[in-house]
């Protein structure tokens, strides 16, 4: 009988041929916001429980708009606490040498959400992808946009 460990590599193994022969396709409008953001000079790194982070980032074709990025295997590495606990947000901070209270967190996770917010980052933007707005603000965001390229278009 298969471990579940063991199940859980054969996924992995799964998961990265499939992003090695599709490709990951990025939201465009998160692509759009986060090279505004890099040309506006801000600070950017991405957080993600994934392990796989860097391979989807790398075939999306971003990985070089974020400066730190933090993810399953730093997660693994550092001990830090996951979601809705805020250690991987906060040390991305700390990363980036910015205090959670000066920085945003955009986050689709309703646990995500909470983290921001337990971490006591200055602002943090939902972003509702499957239809739970309400339940992100409830869970302490900011602002709740379907897609970060509303930012852009908010003057």
């Amino acid at each position: 009988m298969e471990t579940l460990k063991g199940l859980g590599n054969a996924k992995n193994v799964i998961v990265l041929r499939r992003i090695k022969e599709d490709g990951v396709e990025a939201f465009a409008g998160s692509v759009r916001y986060v090279r505004a953001a890099r040309a506006g000079g801000l600070h950017r790194a991405v957080v993600s429980s994934s392990a796989n982070c860097a391979a989807v980032l790398a075939a999306a074709g971003i990985a070089e708009l974020f400066e730190v990025r933090v993810d399953g295997v730093t997660i693994d590495e550092d001990h830090l606490a996951g979601k809705p606990a805020p250690d991987a947000y906060l040390a991305a901070a700390r990363a980036l040498g910015v205090d959670p209270d000066q920085a945003a967190v955009f986050e689709d996770a309703l646990a995500g959400v909470e983290a921001a917010r337990a971490g006591g980052f200055g602002f943090v933007v939902g972003v509702d992808r499957v239809g739970q707005a309400e339940a992100l603000r409830a869970q302490g965001a900011d602002i709740v946009v379907t897609d970060l390229a509303e930012l852009l278009d908010q003057q």
